[in-house]
């Protein structure tokens, strides 16, 4: 992993200036405001600081990829989540894991655990900490370096498994953290490490770019009762209200009245065109008389992944769009889906289109494990997350330094 700062008069000029020295594939690990100091601050600009991070090892894999590697064992430490790992007292070359029932007070336990790696994230994990590369055999390991070093991945993996990671995924973060450091490394090493491990994983958002000269084409794609009319209306009023923008509506959910309804609400409100759209055919003509406007958000029917004809329309109608038109598609999920389901509906959107992941519902939840689970499964760039029904406050970039966080056990 190869981590640069640069700094610009903006946000935007120090990223450019990361994406010419370090290419695209960089992904932004923290911005920092830099105050003037001095007497004659006030006279004075502030400036940005980027910390990006580039790893060849972890360029974006084929979709669905990740999902079939099979996982590494370990030499020294075995993370399967059905052992119960106690931290050894005797040297750790005599060390033998056994299978214990789990304590009555382990939930008990683990939740100081999670607070514990709370604290030690705010106090230790910056994304400037320098990592440690160089390998160190078992057998040198320092006894009480090796233990804490262990203490602390045990800790890492049970906040994880408790934030329901997937296991698959917790092992190969873990066996990407062990690769990379020495067996002495202290524990704010090991957090640093783990953390830009996962906010690699996670990759850089991609939300909706206008382009210049025409409209943007935006479809929003998924099960039903996620919550897309809303979204749409969020997006929407964050374009429109916040950026100046001209948005138009299209739906073509006419499978249900209130769908249309409810969006036709929302475009009264925002004073906003909104077209109904009966068949695949009529989607080009839709577009053209809004053709003058900066973003066209399409709302489309939600239906089970199990239903096959609902499936084959949906593609029809995006396969129909003119490549002409710059499209997007953003596939809407529940942050409150069960981990197997989340797949089923990866697996089958992704037989209907390429598609950006977009989240709702976080507020409906107290775990995030399966965002992770979802970007790491099927390879989708994140997007957008939801966290109420306000229109247009609840909603936001994805922010993936604060889900790391969360996930490591903090706030």
């Amino acid at each position: 992993m190869t981590i640069n700062k640069f700094q610009g008069k903006t946000e935007a000029e120090a990223v450019e200036k990361a994406k010419k020295e370090m290419g695209d594939a960089i992904v932004v690990m923290n911005v920092k405001e830099i105050k003037p100091k001095g007497l004659f601050s006030v006279f004075k600009s502030s400036t940005f600081e980027v910390t990006v991070a580039l790893e060849e090892k972890e360029q974006p894999a084929n979709r669905y990829a990740a999902a079939q590697t099979p996982r590494r064992g370990h030499e020294s430490i075995n993370y399967a989540a059905d052992e119960k790992i106690e931290i050894p007292r005797e040297p750790a070359e005599a060390y033998q894991r056994k299978r214990e029932p789990e304590p009555k007070n382990e939930n008990h336990g683990l939740e100081q655990k999670i607070e514990n790696l709370q604290n030690l994230i705010q106090q230790n994990l910056a994304p400037e900490t320098p990592e440690e590369k160089i390998p160190v055999r078992t057998e040198e390991r320092p006894k009480n370096a090796q233990s804490e070093m262990f203490r602390c991945m045990k800790l890492i993996y049970e906040a994880l498994l408790e934030n329901d990671v997937n296991e698959r995924y917790v092992n190969r973060i873990m066996d990407d953290v062990e690769r990379s450091l020495r067996s002495t490394a202290g524990m704010d090493i090991v957090l640093s490490n783990v953390y830009q491990k996962m906010i690699l994983k996670f990759g850089q958002p991609g939300k909706i770019e206008l382009v210049s000269g025409q409209p943007k084409v935006v479809f929003f794609i998924g099960p039903t009762g996620v919550g897309k009319t809303t979204t749409i209306a969020k997006i929407a009023s964050r374009y429109k209200v916040d950026m100046g923008k001209k948005v138009a509506f299209l739906t073509v959910d006419t499978y249900r009245i209130a769908a249309a309804e409810q969006l036709k609400t929302y475009a009264n409100i925002l004073d906003a065109p909104l077209t109904i759209v009966y068949s695949p055919e009529e989607i080009n003509g839709a577009i053209e008389q809004v053709k003058d406007y900066d973003l066209i958000l399409v709302d489309t029917a939600g239906f089970s992944h199990k239903n096959e004809e609902q499936r084959k329309l949906i593609k029809e109608l995006l396969d129909h769009v003119d490549p002409a038109y710059e499209k997007e598609i953003f596939l809407v999920l529940s942050a409150t889906t069960k981990y197997k389901d989340l797949t089923q509906i990866a697996d089958i959107y992704h037989k209907i289109a390429d598609y950006k992941l977009l989240f709702t519902k976080l507020d409906e939840t107290t775990t995030y494990g399966n965002l992770l689970n979802i970007r790491m499964y099927s390879g989708a760039e994140m997007s957008y997350v939801t966290t109420g029904q306000n229109v247009p406050d609840d909603i936001e970039v994805f922010n993936t330094q604060k889900i790391v966080k969360q996930l490591l056990g903090g706030r």
